[in-house]
């Protein structure tokens, strides 16, 4: 793994120096006392509208192509603005959702945190991948769900001290050299906030929808507002909003409260003018099932906090629908 990834960074770096002249302009301002008059004389003669098509084009050519995931027909990334909202686990019961609702689909989970990998906890999988004879990959399996994760590379405890461009490479690595098989949906599991994974899986792969998970407390949603534009910015639909950890039921006399607030993330799908997706209560059985490697929506498929998760994989699933059709 460290030999690919040095390679590799030493090939992007390579990579990274052609390419500074992308954003040259074309105009070349020769040193002297004419140079501000040529400018002005160049700039003049340019049609506004032509300058701003030729940015454009020059732009493009320094951003990546998009191309598919082999045998992937649809990518379902699941962010957030802020770590600590249940980002991870509803990513998790997202994908386990979606095949409880439809045994027929095929679903498969791609970790895409580097720094703090939580998949293989979530999921009860431990070990490193085997490579197939086309040297790649093979995910490891659990629940009937295929899943790739930085964490099967490394040791549990080891920290990635790992630049940027180090971590590009190992994305490049989960998105282009795992053998995913035939999935009907990737469900990626997005690292907190608005960074280089985040853009560089948007630019690099057709994505064909976000969901953002948020709780309804203030300071969550300023940060989960801030997740669903950057999306808009790089022409990602934004399915939706899930609502988690939205109400407190007290396990002794049933009474209901509002720790973080209420329907602050319904509330932000309004004035975003995006779908609310679902609510996910905060619930005693979601942490431990999850700690225990057994997410809820197959350890106690009749709970309400199992239900509540198989209603944000059909509203998720309807959304595409609705998007691409």
């Amino acid at each position: 793994m460290a030999l690919f990834t040095y390679s590799r960074l030493s090939h992007l770096l390579r990579i990274s120096g052609n390419k500074v002249s992308v954003i040259r302009t074309g105009i070349e301002i020769k040193p002297g006392p004419a140079c501000c008059a040529q400018f002005i004389r160049c700039q003049r003669s340019m049609d506004s509208k032509a300058l701003q098509e030729r940015q454009k084009q020059q732009m493009a050519k320094g951003l990546p192509r998009q191309k598919p995931i082999t045998g992937v027909k649809q990518v379902i990334v699941v962010a957030s603005g802020k770590g600590g909202v249940g980002k991870s686990t509803t990513a998790v019961n997202l994908a386990l959702g979606i095949l409880a609702n439809d045994p027929l689909k095929s679903v498969g989970l791609l970790d895409a945190d580097v720094y703090g990998p939580s998949i293989p906890k979530l999921m009860n999988l431990k070990g490193n991948p085997e490579l197939n004879d086309d040297n790649l990959m093979i995910p490891l399996f659990n629940y009937g769900v295929p899943c790739m994760s930085m964490g099967f590379l490394v040791d549990d405890v080891a920290p990635i001290v790992w630049r940027g461009l180090m971590v590009m490479s190992a994305i490049e690595k989960l998105l282009r050299q795992v053998d995913w098989g035939s999935l009907d949906y990737l469900v990626v599991d997005m690292p907190p906030g608005t960074g280089d994974v985040q853009l560089s899986i948007s630019q690099n792969i057709p994505v064909a929808g976000a969901v953002i998970v948020s709780t309804p407390q203030d300071i969550a949603l300023l940060d989960a507002r801030r997740g669903a534009e950057m999306f808009k910015k790089v022409n990602v639909p934004v399915l939706g909003l899930v609502q988690n950890m939205s109400v407190f039921q007290c396990p002794n006399c049933n009474h209901q409260t509002h720790i973080f607030g209420s329907d602050g993330a319904r509330q932000l799908a309004d004035t975003l003018g995006v779908k609310l997706l679902g609510d996910v209560p905060l619930h005693l059985n979601i942490r431990e099932m999850s700690d225990r490697g057994k997410p809820v929506v197959v350890s106690s498929p009749n709970s309400p906090e199992a239900e509540a998760y198989r209603k944000v994989a059909s509203a998720v699933v309807q959304r595409l629908e609705e998007v691409h059709t």
